[in-house]
């Protein structure tokens, strides 16, 4: 199955959500939830991940995490994680209470695909601008062996690439890792976008984008940059690429910034 064929069947029975200038969504991918152990990539910024929570929780956004939420490929059990991380799955529990949850799953948590509850693809539509809908989705469809191939993927990263990862070596089929095959995997999506015309948004390549002039692609960054989260806000018809990372104040007491990285452009 060719690249465009898996990006099709994903979104063919997306389900579609409104997007108007009320709509206040946040899209944030590739936190890569671990054991707490000293391979967790998201332990660093774990403050940075909870503080932004609380920020669009009370700001009534709705939470959308487009895959990689957990770390499914180096770690067995996800209970190990949910109980490491309960905070988040508890702050996780207080939007879906009032229905501002939605879960998609890429290739390192692909086997939660088992659970209702996780998509591969959402659509976020407008009605009065057809043309300008978001179609969401974690990217790992660009390659083969992050989609058709997983189990395999899984295996090479769990037995081979993450113990030498820990030896200082880089794992050189990750799109995350090597700029080739990020180049390769963007283009891609890129190219997807332009053919169907439709507006891309995806997370998998780790690397953040948001042109300041209208685009068929933009990417969420991740939750494992070394000193900071990236992520997109949707909000009053438009959308931003911001970051969240610690400032300090004059005094030098600490605190959790939000900072704009690009944007906001007018969607709507």
């Amino acid at each position: 199955m060719s690249i465009t064929s898996r990006l099709d069947r994903a979104f063919a029975q997306a389900p579609a959500l409104p997007l108007n200038r009320c709509s206040k969504y946040v899209l944030i991918s590739d936190c890569h939830r671990g054991v707490g152990t000293s391979s967790d990539n998201f332990l660093k910024n774990q403050h940075l991940y909870y503080a932004a929570l609380e920020h669009y929780y009370r700001g009534g956004f709705t939470y959308i995490e487009l895959g990689d939420g957990e770390e499914l490929w180096e770690n067995r059990k996800l209970r190990n994680i949910t109980e490491i991380h309960d905070d988040v799955y508890c702050m996780f529990s207080r939007f879906e209470e009032r229905g501002r949850l939605y879960l998609l799953y890429g290739n390192h948590n692909i086997t939660r695909k088992k659970s209702p509850a996780f998509l591969e693809a959402l659509v976020l539509r407008s009605e009065s601008f057809p043309e300008k809908s978001l179609y969401l989705t974690h990217g790992h469809q660009a390659s083969l062996l992050n989609s058709t191939l997983w189990p395999l993927a899984r295996f090479l990263v769990r037995y081979f690439w993450s113990p030498l990862e820990n030896l200082g070596f880089l794992d050189p089929t990750s799109a995350a890792k090597n700029y080739e095959v990020k180049e390769k995997c963007e283009e891609s999506l890129r190219q997807w976008a332009r053919e169907r015309q439709h507006i891309l948004v995806t997370g998998h390549t780790h690397r953040p984008v948001l042109p300041q002039e209208p685009s068929f692609y933009y990417n969420t960054g991740s939750c494992v940059h070394p000193r900071c989260i990236t992520c997109i806000e949707i909000e009053r018809g438009e959308i931003t690429l911001v970051k969240w990372t610690m400032n300090a104040r004059i005094d030098s007491t600490l605190y959790v910034a939000r900072e704009i990285i690009s944007g906001p452009v007018k969607l709507l």
